[in-house]
């Protein structure tokens, strides 16, 4: 970009070379709108409460206050003038308006939303004309029950009332909007993205999901993956979180007579991509090893762009590409770069789709995780097999491990009570410690509705209200 500043931080200039690519004006911010705004979410209600407060806190200063979602469009503005109002709303800067980097270029947000950790962009930094007047400042949130991003809050101010505590004061108001998400949803804290864990080399054996799970819905997983292997096509594996598609990959590179390493490669925390990256891609040009990334719809956009070129341009030592799958939850998580270089894609079913395989893996986590034959009453098999499984197999080892821990035949008192709950409604910290007595007095071993009621200190009607209410399954 011409007349760009020596001391411009790397990131900025990787957003520039993407605003190039993707053809943003660099004169003026070309609108793009939508009228449906989700202002229904938690994370809304919860970012909502902390700007408007900020906005108390810093009444009399320059600084508008938004909230996006996590595509980059504006949910929410606070400003405290008429002048900022009507400078924000020329160039679009408004709610039901996109700010995603690709839209309008490189800016606080759709840089923080693009790199997946707070931005600062000064005045002459943005990619726009029209923006250099402002400096803005964002930071990402997280969703504290799935671990995605939910969207971003962003301070704005006039580039020249730029103060140095402007991202301080955007960090400091995600941190409390996920706090606050975190003690709506429960109390649950937020799943972070697995640390230390760069990736796993895992050698032809498998994880043994391959001899346990012969549901009809996994089988055709497996062979329609395994097909295009056979053809020699990159594949992209998507489904839900936990739903084994990592595994499925593993499984069809040797089921289509790859017959050797697979080496996984786990996204971690953001501050940790740099390292992550330098220490596994090393190994694409190692003969003999297949590569599936998983979690790529969360790197940062510089390290899209290096992976993407790195999966591109590896060749083995025959000089033929290296084989490798990407793993996403869904197509549209993929980021362009990376979708380019997809040839086929195939899902994980998710573990509600296939109960059948339930008691053969839940059998099979047991034995791993206690090193011993644990099993299962009828009552308890039921119940794993009945349950949604919102989590899949994930979810599934770590309550069959949690029981096996305990005992050598895994009853229904020995499960948590989500395995006994159909609903999907997420709980206050209260409700659930209300359901999770119910269903302890529930699955008391000789327990009946009259007994439960007894140890609750309250009526069986009652006991019947809450079972209703909660949804709760009971164990029989």
């Amino acid at each position: 970009m011409a007349g760009a500043e020596p001391a411009v931080a790397g990131t900025v200039r990787a957003s520039w070379r993407r605003c190039e690519r993707y053809g943003v004006s660099e004169q003026e911010v070309e609108p793009v709108f939508t009228g449906a705004l989700d202002t229904g979410s938690l994370f809304y209600a919860c970012g909502q409460q902390v700007l408007r407060s900020l906005q108390q806190t810093l009444s009399g200063e320059p600084v508008s206050l938004m909230i996006t979602d996590s595509e980059g469009l504006v949910l929410l503005r606070l400003h405290p003038d008429d002048g900022m109002r009507r400078s924000l709303d020329a160039v679009h800067l408004a709610p039901g308006f996109s700010y995603a980097e690709r839209h309008a270029g490189t800016n606080g947000l759709g840089l923080a939303l693009a790199d997946r950790r707070p931005a600062l962009v000064r005045g002459q930094e943005h990619w726009c004309q029209a923006l250099k007047q402002y400096t803005c400042a964002a930071a990402p949130v997280l969703d504290p029950v799935t671990g995605a991003l939910a969207g971003s809050i962003n301070l704005t101010t006039w580039s020249q009332a730029s103060s140095g505590l402007l991202l301080a004061l955007a960090q400091s108001s995600a941190s409390t909007t996920s706090a606050l998400m975190v003690a709506r949803a429960g109390g649950r804290p937020v799943r972070e993205a697995p640390r230390g864990h760069v990736f796993h080399v895992q050698v032809e054996h498998g994880d043994g999901r391959e001899e346990v799970c012969s549901s009809p819905a996994w089988a055709a997983a497996v062979a329609a993956a395994g097909e295009e292997v056979a053809r020699g096509r990159v594949l992209a594996l998507v489904g839900e979180p936990g739903s084994g598609r990592a595994t499925l990959a593993a499984l069809a590179h040797r089921r289509g007579g790859r017959r050797h390493r697979v080496l996984r490669a786990r996204v971690p925390g953001v501050e940790d991509v740099p390292a992550w990256v330098r220490m596994w891609t090393p190994h694409l040009g190692a003969q003999g090893t297949t590569v599936v990334v998983s979690g790529v719809g969360e790197l940062p956009a510089w390290a899209v762009d290096e992976l993407a070129a790195a999966l591109a341009g590896a060749r083995r030592g025959d000089g033929h590409p290296q084989p490798f799958a990407l793993v996403a939850r869904d197509l549209d998580r993929l980021p362009a770069a990376l979708g380019a270089l997809v040839d086929a894609v195939v899902e994980a079913p998710p573990l509600r789709a296939r109960p059948e395989d339930v008691p053969a893996l839940a059998a099979a986590f047991a034995r791993r995780g206690g090193h011993r034959a644990v099993g299962f009453t009828p009552a308890a098999e039921r119940a794993l097999r009945a349950h949604a499984w919102p989590g899949n197999v994930r979810r599934l080892r770590e309550v069959v491990e949690a029981a096996a821990a305990r005992t050598d035949v895994v009853d229904v008192q020995h499960l948590p009570p989500e395995v006994f709950t159909r609903g999907t409604r997420v709980l206050g910290r209260l409700e659930a410690l209300e359901r999770d007595e119910i269903v302890r007095a529930l699955t008391e071993p000789g327990t009946s509705v009259a007994r439960a009621a007894e140890l609750l200190g309250v009526s069986r009607a009652t006991v019947y209200r809450k079972v209703a209410q909660y949804d709760i399954a009971l164990p029989r």
